[in-house]
Parts: C-alpha cells; structure tokens; sequence
C-alpha cells in the first residue's frame, strides 16, 4: 500500500510538470515591475553646520513618460516622477528656513535614487528654482545618506551677477550630487526599477550644448 501512494505521488508531480511546460510562455501573467521609488525623512550631519538641524522629507515616485519636454520629446522622459520634497534648516539661535517642492524626476540604481523638485513655497529658495536630491540606503548597519546641490557643490567659477556676486548654475532634471551627508536620525527606503525605454530616442533629438 505504502509504494502505491507513492507511485500515485510521483505520477501527479510528473504530470503537473508536463502540463506546466505545455503553457506557452506568453500566457504566463507576468507581475508587473515595481516603479522606482524613494520614501522617508530624516535629520542629517552637515560638515558646514554641525550644530544645525538640517532635515529633508522625500516622497517620490518614479511616473514616466508624464511629463512632455520640448516638440521633439512630446511623450516625456523615463524618469518622470511625482511627489513631494520638504527641508527645514533650522540654526542655533531658532531661525529657520524651509521650502516645499514637487518632484518632477527621479532615477534609482541599487539602494541609490537622485531625485529632483521645483520649489513651490519657500521663505529662503526662489520659487520655480529646481533642487537636486540623492539618497543612499544603508546596509548592515550603514547610516543612510544624502547628497544636496547646494553648498559646497554645484559652482561655476566666474560666473557672477551685476553685484559680482557669485551665481549657480540651474539645476537639471534629475541632476544631483553624490550622498556626502550621513543621516543621524530617520531615514530612507529606495526601491530600485530599470529605466523604460523611451518610445522615442532623445538622445537623438535632443541637441547637447
């Protein structure tokens, strides 16, 4: 009795494997991918003003081909994004300065994702102005980090206003420095998604200065 069950046993398993591999593949449901994303808030340690309270909540979702730029790119770019950015920059003595902005462009690579966001309100940022975020996930008990494109960062020598004031350079889309700052308090969660290929080519349209 006992090597009838399991004759009966191996019969179904072989049997459900042969009709596995006569499903065409096609028919297969596939899950789709996971969109690329970063989420989280945290207070870091800034070289250049260690006794601050710097903090930057990031809710971005990568949304592509949302977002038309240029007649030659009317479908939008891959890393098109959602969401929202905030910083308070508080100083010792109780000033603060702070700023909202809307994601508008996102792209991961493993625990990393550099984002950026146009300024909606602010008492210290120009409204419209664009800022350049990174983030990196820590592991194995890594401290996340974050990168900004302001600061020590993001100069053009000799570029100067009528003031002879030294101007930066606008941010683009997407453009941010490495993660130089370590989080000391909070932190991120990236999720990492391949870029969608573009249903045009850019690259190809696009001039590049």
């Amino acid at each position: 009795m006992r090597t009838t069950v399991i004759g009966a046993t191996a019969a179904v398993a072989v049997l459900a494997g042969l009709v596995t591999a006569a499903v065409p593949a096609a028919s297969v449901e596939k899950k789709p991918a996971e969109a690329a994303s970063v989420h989280g808030a945290a207070r870091i340690s800034y070289i250049e003003s260690l006794d601050d309270d710097i903090r930057f909540t990031v809710h971005a979702e990568q949304k592509p081909f949302t977002r038309p730029v240029l007649p030659e790119v009317p479908e939008g770019l891959p890393t098109d994004a959602r969401g929202t950015l905030k910083i308070s920059h508080t100083a010792p003595g109780g000033a603060t300065g702070w700023a909202e902005a809307a994601v508008d462009c996102l792209v991961t690579s493993g625990r990393t994702a550099t984002l950026t966001a146009v300024v909606t309100k602010s008492n210290v940022e120009e409204i419209g102005a664009r800022l350049g975020i990174s983030v990196q996930q820590g592991r194995k008990g890594e401290p996340d980090r974050l990168g900004f494109s302001w600061g020590v960062v993001n100069v053009d020598p000799g570029h100067v206003d009528e003031n002879g004031l030294h101007v930066s350079p606008r941010v683009g889309t997407c453009m941010a420095p490495a993660p130089f700052t370590t989080v000391i308090t909070g932190g991120y969660k990236v999720v990492h998604a391949e870029i969608a290929k573009s249903p045009a080519q850019p690259e190809a349209a696009i001039r590049r200065g």
